[in-house]
Protein backbone atom coordinates (compact mmCIF):
# COMPACT_ATOMS: atom_id res chain seq x y z
CA UNK A 1 0.00 0.00 0.00
CA UNK A 2 1.34 3.37 -0.99
CA UNK A 3 0.73 6.44 1.16
CA UNK A 4 0.41 9.95 -0.22
CA UNK A 5 2.96 12.49 1.02
CA UNK A 6 0.26 14.24 3.06
CA UNK A 7 -0.91 11.06 4.76
CA UNK A 8 2.70 10.04 5.34
CA UNK A 9 3.41 13.42 6.94
CA UNK A 10 0.35 13.10 9.19
CA UNK A 11 1.35 9.55 10.12
CA UNK A 12 4.93 10.58 10.94
CA UNK A 13 3.70 13.59 12.91
CA UNK A 14 1.32 11.39 14.92
CA UNK A 15 4.07 8.85 15.49
CA UNK A 16 6.46 11.59 16.62
CA UNK A 17 3.89 13.16 18.93
CA UNK A 18 3.08 9.78 20.41
CA UNK A 19 6.75 9.21 21.20
CA UNK A 20 7.07 12.73 22.52
CA UNK A 21 4.06 12.47 24.77
CA UNK A 22 4.53 8.94 26.07
CA UNK A 23 7.82 7.37 25.14
CA UNK A 24 10.39 9.73 26.56
CA UNK A 25 8.71 11.24 29.59
CA UNK A 26 8.51 14.79 28.29
CA UNK A 27 4.75 15.04 28.81
CA UNK A 28 5.18 14.10 32.48
CA UNK A 29 8.13 16.50 32.74
CA UNK A 30 6.18 19.39 31.21
CA UNK A 31 3.32 18.67 33.58
CA UNK A 32 5.67 18.47 36.57
CA UNK A 33 7.29 21.76 35.58
CA UNK A 34 3.91 23.50 35.51
CA UNK A 35 4.05 23.81 39.30
CA UNK A 36 7.31 25.73 39.10
CA UNK A 37 7.64 29.47 38.77
CA UNK A 38 10.25 29.11 36.01
CA UNK A 39 8.68 26.47 33.77
CA UNK A 40 10.97 26.65 30.76
CA UNK A 41 14.05 26.64 32.96
CA UNK A 42 12.67 23.55 34.69
CA UNK A 43 11.99 21.75 31.43
CA UNK A 44 15.35 22.70 29.91
CA UNK A 45 17.19 21.64 33.07
CA UNK A 46 15.71 18.13 33.13
CA UNK A 47 14.99 17.48 29.46
CA UNK A 48 18.05 15.25 29.07
CA UNK A 49 17.24 13.01 32.03
CA UNK A 50 16.45 9.38 31.26
CA UNK A 51 12.73 8.74 30.74
CA UNK A 52 12.34 6.88 34.03
CA UNK A 53 13.68 9.88 35.99
CA UNK A 54 11.41 12.30 34.14
CA UNK A 55 8.33 10.24 35.07
CA UNK A 56 8.95 9.86 38.79
CA UNK A 57 8.37 12.63 41.33
CA UNK A 58 11.07 11.33 43.65
CA UNK A 59 13.71 11.03 40.93
CA UNK A 60 12.82 14.46 39.55
CA UNK A 61 13.04 16.10 42.98
CA UNK A 62 16.35 14.31 43.62
CA UNK A 63 17.69 15.62 40.32
CA UNK A 64 16.48 19.11 41.18
CA UNK A 65 18.32 19.05 44.50
CA UNK A 66 21.47 17.75 42.79
CA UNK A 67 21.37 20.49 40.15
CA UNK A 68 20.72 23.14 42.80
CA UNK A 69 23.65 21.84 44.84
CA UNK A 70 25.99 21.93 41.84
CA UNK A 71 24.91 25.45 40.87
CA UNK A 72 25.16 26.67 44.46
CA UNK A 73 28.72 25.29 44.66
CA UNK A 74 29.58 27.22 41.50
CA UNK A 75 28.14 30.45 42.91
CA UNK A 76 29.92 29.86 46.21
CA UNK A 77 33.24 29.52 44.37
CA UNK A 78 32.44 32.67 42.40
CA UNK A 79 31.76 34.59 45.62
CA UNK A 80 34.99 33.33 47.17
CA UNK A 81 36.82 34.54 44.06
CA UNK A 82 35.39 38.03 44.57
CA UNK A 83 37.42 38.31 47.77
CA UNK A 84 40.45 38.90 45.55
CA UNK A 85 38.94 42.25 44.57
CA UNK A 86 39.75 43.51 48.05
CA UNK A 87 36.44 45.26 48.57
CA UNK A 88 36.15 47.69 51.47
CA UNK A 89 33.62 48.79 54.01
CA UNK A 90 30.04 47.77 53.49
CA UNK A 91 30.74 45.75 50.32
CA UNK A 92 33.45 43.71 52.09
CA UNK A 93 31.11 43.01 55.02
CA UNK A 94 28.31 42.06 52.62
CA UNK A 95 30.64 39.74 50.71
CA UNK A 96 31.75 38.07 53.94
CA UNK A 97 28.07 37.57 54.82
CA UNK A 98 27.49 36.05 51.38
CA UNK A 99 30.24 33.52 51.97
CA UNK A 100 28.57 32.50 55.22
CA UNK A 101 25.10 32.41 53.60
CA UNK A 102 26.31 30.16 50.81
CA UNK A 103 28.10 27.87 53.25
CA UNK A 104 24.77 27.50 55.06
CA UNK A 105 23.00 26.92 51.74
CA UNK A 106 25.46 24.19 50.77
CA UNK A 107 24.99 22.51 54.14
CA UNK A 108 21.20 22.55 53.75
CA UNK A 109 21.41 21.17 50.22
CA UNK A 110 23.74 18.36 51.30
CA UNK A 111 21.27 17.44 54.05
CA UNK A 112 18.42 17.54 51.54
CA UNK A 113 20.25 15.32 49.09
CA UNK A 114 21.04 12.80 51.83
CA UNK A 115 17.41 12.87 52.95
CA UNK A 116 15.93 12.31 49.49
CA UNK A 117 18.34 9.47 48.82
CA UNK A 118 17.12 7.69 51.95
CA UNK A 119 13.36 8.22 51.63
CA UNK A 120 11.26 5.59 53.35
CA UNK A 121 7.51 5.31 53.29
CA UNK A 122 7.33 5.10 57.11
CA UNK A 123 9.11 8.45 57.58
CA UNK A 124 8.25 10.05 54.23
CA UNK A 125 6.27 13.03 55.56
CA UNK A 126 8.95 13.91 58.10
CA UNK A 127 11.74 13.59 55.55
CA UNK A 128 9.99 15.68 52.92
CA UNK A 129 9.15 18.31 55.52
CA UNK A 130 12.85 18.52 56.37
CA UNK A 131 13.74 18.99 52.71
CA UNK A 132 11.10 21.69 52.30
CA UNK A 133 12.50 23.53 55.32
CA UNK A 134 16.11 23.23 54.20
CA UNK A 135 15.53 24.24 50.59
CA UNK A 136 13.40 27.18 51.75
CA UNK A 137 16.33 28.18 53.95
CA UNK A 138 18.58 28.04 50.87
CA UNK A 139 16.33 30.61 49.17
CA UNK A 140 16.49 32.77 52.28
CA UNK A 141 20.29 32.52 52.35
CA UNK A 142 20.45 33.62 48.72
CA UNK A 143 18.18 36.60 49.42
CA UNK A 144 20.12 37.51 52.56
CA UNK A 145 23.34 37.54 50.57
CA UNK A 146 21.92 40.07 48.13
CA UNK A 147 20.28 42.15 50.87
CA UNK A 148 23.70 43.11 52.16
CA UNK A 149 24.39 44.89 48.88
CA UNK A 150 21.20 46.98 48.87
CA UNK A 151 22.03 50.55 48.01
CA UNK A 152 25.39 49.71 46.49
CA UNK A 153 26.11 49.81 42.77
CA UNK A 154 28.73 48.66 40.35
CA UNK A 155 29.82 45.75 38.26
CA UNK A 156 30.36 43.40 41.20
CA UNK A 157 26.85 43.98 42.53
CA UNK A 158 25.32 43.59 39.05
CA UNK A 159 27.15 40.30 38.51
CA UNK A 160 26.16 39.03 41.94
CA UNK A 161 22.52 39.93 41.33
CA UNK A 162 22.58 38.08 38.03
CA UNK A 163 24.51 35.05 39.30
CA UNK A 164 22.52 34.64 42.50
CA UNK A 165 19.30 35.35 40.64
CA UNK A 166 19.99 32.40 38.34
CA UNK A 167 20.66 29.98 41.19
CA UNK A 168 17.63 31.31 43.07
CA UNK A 169 15.40 30.42 40.12
CA UNK A 170 16.85 26.90 40.05
CA UNK A 171 16.34 26.62 43.82
CA UNK A 172 12.76 27.85 43.54
CA UNK A 173 12.05 25.15 40.96
CA UNK A 174 13.64 22.52 43.19
CA UNK A 175 11.40 23.54 46.08
CA UNK A 176 8.32 23.33 43.85
CA UNK A 177 9.29 19.82 42.75
CA UNK A 178 9.85 18.80 46.38
CA UNK A 179 6.39 20.17 47.17
CA UNK A 180 5.00 18.02 44.35
CA UNK A 181 6.78 15.02 45.82
CA UNK A 182 5.15 15.82 49.17
CA UNK A 183 1.74 15.65 47.52
CA UNK A 184 2.40 12.06 46.44
CA UNK A 185 2.50 10.97 50.07
CA UNK A 186 5.31 8.59 49.24
CA UNK A 187 3.38 6.58 46.66
CA UNK A 188 5.74 4.95 44.22
CA UNK A 189 8.82 4.95 46.42
CA UNK A 190 11.33 2.39 45.33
Amino acid sequence: MSLTPTIMAVFLFALFMGCFAHGDGNAYLRNACRVTQYRELCFNTFYTLPSAAKQNASALARSAISVTLAETKNVSQYILGLRELRLRGREKAALDDCVECFNDALDNLHKSLFEIRSLESSTFDFQVSNMQTWVSAVLTSQDTCLDGFNGTHGTVVERLNSTIGNVARITSNALALINTLAETGGRGLR
